[in-house]
């Protein structure tokens, strides 16, 4: 979360993913940073346990939502 904000914040976009068991740290992190609200990706938890080929279908699955992130403009 951190570097992307940092990232925008330099002008680069970027699409942070996390995992949703970390919605609470991912807000906490944006707050602190000064962006409230940062938009991010959020996948279903655990992923530690995932095979490569589960783990290319929860990828996929966000990449349209990370293809719109990285278009938009973040306010901050």
């Amino acid at each position: 979360m951190a570097d992307g904000i940092l990232f925008e914040e330099r002008g680069i976009p970027a699409a942070a993913v996390i995992t949703d068991a970390f919605r609470r740290t991912a807000d906490a992190m944006a707050r602190t940073q000064g962006l409230e609200g940062y938009p991010y990706v959020a996948i279903p938890h655990p992923i530690s346990s995932l095979s490569p080929e589960e783990l290319r279908v929860r990828a996929e699955q966000a990449l349209p939502e990370v293809v719109r992130l990285l278009q938009e403009e973040v306010a901050g």
